[in-house]
């Protein structure tokens, strides 16, 4: 079979599969548009109720954006539906994009889908051109990572060990749940494939560093959230020389709405960043906030991994696409990410077009994951594909 007729090959994915969320069609679109195949998602949400797209819900906002940046075609993408299809065009770079749901939806999820579109396209630029993305949204909103842990967390992890210079300026902020936040990210194209990541051993905690936020409202809540997170790490051992925590009250000008949350993040002397954070809502004190945060930052280093469990989510896609053995030690392993490790089998195994995503994953083809699970904790080892973007004919 010729490459040209491989590629036009549709890779079925049943949307259902384990937690059967929103991280599976985001990983499914990314890698769709990186790998130029196009895929058919069943039983979108199926394990959601109601199951199908919701008018804000975030899966559909990022297949959107996904298909701009790529110039590919969708159907499907509606409220309330369970089958969706996408497919790709061609990713050339730069690109100048600007991304408004017009709703709440996590400008952190959207830049989890357009992030590998941008580093893995065809740079057609005789400069080397970065591309630049704004997105407009929600910035610190429930059930995604805050926008201070991407830019504490993600980004240094990004740059230290796969070498990206990766810029992002917070340019509004758009609380839980209102939104309209606005954030510019600066993503410079790749010149080859990845490196491989080695990370066993997370090292000693030397510092915690930590946000407690608060916009259009007044400063004493963001002061107590950050007091209640003091207060359950020093509970836990940390000494209060250790933290670097700060109470920060937004300017009118910097913020839509009102709200807040706090974002804790620990650094190691192996080059390890392990976060927690929770955000405001209608009912919760302050107090519950900075303890939530707190908790969850100690339950991240309790597991003992070097990334945390948003971390290591997130960086599945990256390590499949990198050149050779990467091996990092992680928490338990979530639902999302067995669905992340499994989706990016999906993609890069095209010989088996007609087999379901688990038996594609138990063929170990493509890229090739282990999961070893230890007592507490996970080591997680991918042998890469080095990939790197064909060479698109002149003209």
């Amino acid at each position: 079979m010729d490459d040209s007729n491989l590629a036009q090959k549709v890779i079925p994915i049943d949307g259902g599969y384990c937690e059967g969320g929103g991280q599976l069609i985001r990983n499914a679109v990314a890698l769709s548009a990186v790998l130029s195949t196009p895929i058919s998602i069943r039983n979108v949400r199926h394990n959601r109720r109601p199951p199908g797209l919701r008018k804000q819900h975030e899966a559909g906002n990022c297949v959107n954006l996904a298909a701009e940046i790529c110039y590919g075609n969708t159907s499907g993408v509606s409220v309330g539906s369970t089958e969706l299809e996408f497919r790709p065009g061609v990713v050339r770079l730069p690109r100048i994009l600007t991304a408004d749901p017009g709703t709440a939806a996590s400008t952190t999820l959207l830049l989890q889908v357009a992030l590998p579109c941008l580093l893995f396209g065809h740079d057609t630029s005789s400069d080397a051109s970065s591309s630049i993305l704004t997105l407009r949204g929600g910035t610190n909103a429930i059930q995604a990572p805050q926008i201070d842990y991407t830019v504490h967390v993600f980004l240094p992890f990004m740059r230290k060990h796969f070498g990206l210079d990766l810029k992002l300026i917070i340019k509004r902020r758009g609380y839980f749940p209102k939104g309209g936040g606005s954030i510019l990210c600066t993503v410079p194209p790749l010149t080859g494939p990845l490196p491989p990541v080695v990370l066993t051993d997370r090292g000693e905690v030397q510092r915690i560093f930590g946000e407690a936020r608060v916009g259009g409202l007044p400063y004493f809540l963001a002061n107590r959230m950050k007091k209640a997170a003091c207060a359950r790490l020093l509970a836990a051992g940390f000494l209060l020389e250790q933290m670097q925590i700060i109470a920060v009250e937004e300017r009118p000008d910097e913020v839509t709405g009102s709200g807040g949350g706090t974002v804790l993040w620990a650094e190691t002397d192996a080059g390890c960043w392990i976060g927690g954070s929770a955000v405001s809502e209608k009912g919760k004190s302050p107090e519950q906030v900075g303890k939530e945060a707190a908790e969850e930052l100690l339950r991240n280093l309790e597991y003992g991994g070097c990334v945390d469990e948003y971390l290591q989510d997130q960086v599945i896609i990256f390590l499949a696409l990198a050149k050779g053995r990467s091996i990092i030690k992680a928490g338990p392993m979530t639902d999302h990410t067995r669905r992340a490790i499994l989706l990016t089998l999906v993609q890069i195994t095209f010989e088996n077009l007609h087999r379901t995503a688990i038996h594609i994953a138990e063929l170990m083809t493509g890229a090739r994951f282990r999961v070893d699970e230890l007592t507490r904790s996970t080591m997680v080892s991918c042998e890469g594909i080095g990939f790197v973007p064909a060479v698109l004919p002149s003209g």
